[in-house]
Formats: structure tokens, sequence, C-alpha cells
């Protein structure tokens, strides 16, 4: 099977590194063109640009304000003329330890749920009412959640796990409200990825403890994430909307 995303443009946010780097060149190499969204490393976030090709082009925001969100957003569809997809991959895992001040460990808190959900929440408002105004053919998100939504984490990623529970709840919400509008929503849940978000995680306790837990014999890549993806940007799999897809070499299976 073939999948054509020619004419297809896609904002990927976080996609200048690890998962979302290798989505947005999946993407390009499907033929979409990718919006690279990039917090603060340009010059990453415009060699994937160059490498997706296809008019591919980088885009700055702090998606822990969410006036940036709109600004990104009103930037991508300046620039692109349209968004037929969004990906909603950035995401943060800040280590807080419950033995922490309550002042600082709040302060983790709310900087996880501003750019791991709240972030989430304001381009997928935006981006459903672009895709309403393209009604019929409407359009799809994709958000990158995680295994520790629906398992849970450890107690230094309290405020992680629950960020992409909400996610998930996000996720669904717009699939049971908009379906009818060609509009689908799909959560992606990772377990251990080999980025560098992870490594924190992976010093802590090592790559042995992490490599115990799974059923397959490696580590999860980015690039095995990043096909069902485009499959999803596609169009392919709508009768799936609503639905959560695990990547977590059977570390949790549900």
């Amino acid at each position: 099977m073939m999948v054509d995303l020619s004419g297809r443009a896609v904002l990927v946010t976080g996609g200048s590194r690890g998962i979302g780097r290798a989505i947005s060149l999946a993407l390009a190499e499907a033929g979409a063109r990718v919006a690279v969204h990039y917090r603060a490393n340009r010059e990453k976030a415009e060699e994937v640009a160059r490498k997706a090709g296809n008019g591919a082009a980088p885009f700055q925001a702090d998606l822990s304000h969410a006036a940036a969100c709109d600004e990104l957003f009103d930037a991508v569809v300046g620039a692109f003329g349209r968004i037929d997809s969004l990906v909603n991959n950035a995401g943060i895992a800040l280590k807080s330890n419950l033995s922490a001040p309550t002042n600082e460990w709040a302060a983790d808190w709310d900087q996880t749920m501003a750019v791991n959900l709240r972030a989430a929440g304001v381009l997928s408002k935006r981006a459903v009412a672009h895709f309403q105004a393209q009604n019929p053919k409407g359009g799809r998100l994709i958000h990158i959640a995680s295994r520790a939504a629906f398992r849970g984490d450890t107690q230094e990623y309290l405020a992680y796990a629950a960020s992409k529970g909400g996610l998930v709840s996000l996720s669904r919400s717009i699939a049971r409200a908009f379906g009818k509008e060609n509009i689908c929503s799909f959560i992606i849940a990772p377990g251990f990825v080999r980025t560098e978000m992870a490594q924190d995680f992976i010093d802590m306790y090592g790559e042995e403890h992490v490599a115990d837990d799974l059923a397959l014999n490696r580590m999860t890549e980015p690039g095995d994430i990043a096909p069902m993806v485009v499959l999803l940007v596609s169009g392919l799999a709508d009768h799936a909307t609503g639905t959560s897809i695990d990547f977590n070499a059977g570390s949790y299976v549900r």
C-alpha cells in the first residue's frame, strides 16, 4: 500500500528532534509539506526542513504561552495557506520529587500542563475551527501521549502522566464531537522511546531496567512510530477515530 500525502500541509509541534523529527521526515517522504515547529533550536529545525523538502519550513514558538500557540497557528496558515492535519507532539517531562517545596513542585506541574496539555488544547481548538471552514474536507489531529496516561508513572513524573491522561480525553472528546464534520482525532501512546527526553529516566534507572520491561528485544526508536502517523494523516484509518494506539514494545498491554 502506498500512502500519498502530496498537497497536504501538516503542522508538527516539537518537530525538530526525537519523535517529532522522525514524524516530520516520514510525512515529507510521503509527499506532505511540513511545518516544523521548534522552541529554541532553530538550527535543528532548519536542518529537518531542508531534509524534508516539499516546501517544509521551521516555525518558532514557546508553547508554554497560550498566545504563542495562536501565533504559531496563524503563522503556518499564513505561510502555507492552510493546515490539513495537526500533530501535537511537543512535550516536556520534568523530574519533580514530592519532597520538593510545594511552590517548586507546583511550578513544575504548571509548566508541564502548559506545554503538554494546554498548548495541545489551544492548537486543537484552532485546528477544529480551521477544519470546519474546510468542510466537507475536514482534517485530522494526532496527539502523541504516553503509556503513562494508561498505566501511570513514577512519583517524580506525576504531572507528566496526568498531562498525557488529559491529552487522551481531549482527543476522544474531539473525535466524538466533530466526527460528522469529517474531523478525526487519534492518540499515539509510546512507551520508552530512545530520545533525548527519555534519557534522564534511562540515566536514573539504567538501560537494562528499561529493556527488562519490554516484550521485544530492543527499545522503540522514533522511526518505529512515524509510519503510523503517516497512515493516520492519510485518512485511510479514519474509522479508528477516537482510538489510542500503543507503541511500547509490549511493556504494557491493554
